[in-house]
């Protein structure tokens, strides 16, 4: 696993370019980040041929942006979470395996918000502080918290026990191996509730969904609309795994493919009643509304991304750093600011979202203590006039850990990075670095580090410079 050591006094981004975005809006915009996990960027009806069924995203796509050159902040979860919530990108963080979580001094983007008088919420997964009272999510920023607590209960859709603002409640249609209360959809539920109140701030609600990521199951009205090629998914009924997965998934899955599209199309349609509910509030056009993915698909419990080009065009899963683990979907609505819609292809990344919601809110960064980002504001590109964004360096890392059935060597760390259309990738410090045109060649298949060896000799320098 890889740790680094860093002094408190770092870059802190700074908010360049005032708070144009904002004056152009008549009020602080309300704010939903929809999140996904495990999605993959071919697997919604926006990105392209698939035989899942997504009309409320297909729709939100027409109504916004659709970026086409988006990265989550890591290729397994709490990395990118982590990513996410602070501002960071790998070259910032302290971990970059699984098992990273929240510091009790880290600032989210939730702390940034309540500096512009934000409520601010979290419904769903959360998996990145387990300290109560120091590193919970009512500790880093969100006034109401509702879902699971821990890495290990997001794997379960039917869960028994869920959490309310630090506090354990039963979910007794769940127990007894029932199936009464289906997680995505108690999440939905709590989230509309939320908006649905009446309230003198703006509000922050962080919808984090723990599916499309196993286990594979969803409520059968979303799922028995698909007729497709099967496997069985056997876990441990048979009394052998099926897989190195089977020991987290041990149950049964007749129709794994029409139970991950199914859970797809669920996910879609609870979308389509937070937009609903936003519509017949009057709250739907001042609303910034982002739809993405923490990370690319998973082949757990039964999931066979090959079957679905979950990742097409682009090579590799979860837990690759070819771009197919790292390029995600993402889907932004404002119609109050985004009148047109348009595919965007500028690249940016995670650690960008806590700088564009400080400068979307009118947060000046540079007042608000202990913070420390490395991402941009791209506010700039959320309206009908997209500012032109210089070219930058993107980078990622992902440690190996203990405890993960596909880590291959503990200790093992992988680099990538992008400037441009360049991108290049390291498996292991000792590893060859490889460089690839992801523009031209996004399926990462001709290596021409042999023939740019000049900008090879770059990314291996910025390789170098971050490995410990």
């Amino acid at each position: 696993m890889k740790i680094k050591r860093f002094s408190m006094a770092v870059l802190v981004s700074c908010v360049i370019g005032g708070f144009s975005t904002l004056s152009q809006a008549a009020t602080k915009p309300n704010i939903i980040f929809i999140l996904t996990d495990d999605l993959g960027f071919n697997q919604i009806g926006a990105y392209g041929n698939t035989p899942i069924k997504t009309p409320n995203l297909d729709q939100m796509a027409k109504n916004g942006i659709r970026f086409d050159q988006a990265y989550s902040g890591n290729t397994v979860c709490s990395p990118s979470r982590v990513s996410l919530f602070t501002g960071r990108d790998g070259r910032f963080m302290t971990n970059n395996a699984n098992t990273v979580q929240l510091a009790d001094i880290d600032v989210t983007m939730a702390h940034v918000l309540k500096y512009a008088n934000y409520d601010t919420a979290l419904f769903g997964k959360y998996s990145i502080g387990s300290q109560m009272g120091v590193t919970d999510p009512l500790a880093m920023g969100f006034d109401t918290w509702y879902g699971f607590y821990s890495i290990l209960e997001g794997h379960r859709q039917y869960p028994q026990i869920v959490w309310r603002d630090g506090k354990k409640l039963r979910v007794t249609e769940n127990e007894g191996g029932r199936k009464g209360a289906y997680a995505q959809e108690l999440f939905t539920e709590e989230a509309i509730k939320y908006i649905k109140q009446e309230r003198e701030n703006p509000f922050f609600v962080m919808l984090a969904f723990s599916s499309p990521h196993a286990e594979l199951d969803v409520p059968e009205k979303y799922s028995k609309q698909y007729e497709l090629e099967e496997t069985e998914y056997t876990g441990m009924s048979s009394g052998t795994p099926s897989d190195k997965y089977a020991a987290y998934y041990p149950a049964a899955v007749e129709k794994p493919n029409a139970t991950l599209a199914g859970m797809v199309t669920a996910l879609d349609d609870y979308v389509g009643q937070i937009i609903s509910v936003l519509e017949s509030e009057g709250k739907l056009d001042n609303t910034l509304i982002v739809f993405t993915s923490d990370n690319g698909p998973h082949d757990e419990g039964g999931a066979d991304p090959e079957f679905f080009k979950a990742s097409a065009p682009y090579k590799g899963q979860k837990r690759d750093l070819y771009d197919g683990g790292i390029h995600v979907p993402m889907l932004v609505q404002w119609p109050a600011m985004i009148k047109q819609a348009r595919v965007d292809n500028t690249p940016w990344l995670f650690a960008d979202v806590l700088p564009t919601l400080a400068e979307i809110t009118g947060v000046d960064l540079n007042i608000v203590p202990r913070v420390r980002t490395n991402g941009v504001s791209i506010s700039g590109l959320l309206n009908d006039s997209p500012e032109n964004m210089p070219e930058r360096l993107l980078y990622w890392e992902f440690a190996k850990q203990v405890g993960d059935p596909n880590s291959g060597v503990i200790g093992d760390t992988f680099q990538a990075a992008r400037k441009g259309q360049w991108k290049a990738v390291r498996y292991g410090v000792d590893a060859p670095v490889e460089l690839y045109n992801i523009i031209k060649d996004p399926g990462e298949s001709k290596n021409l580090a042999s023939t740019q060896q000049t900008l090879t000799k770059e990314f291996f320098d910025l390789f170098e410079q971050h490995k410990d």
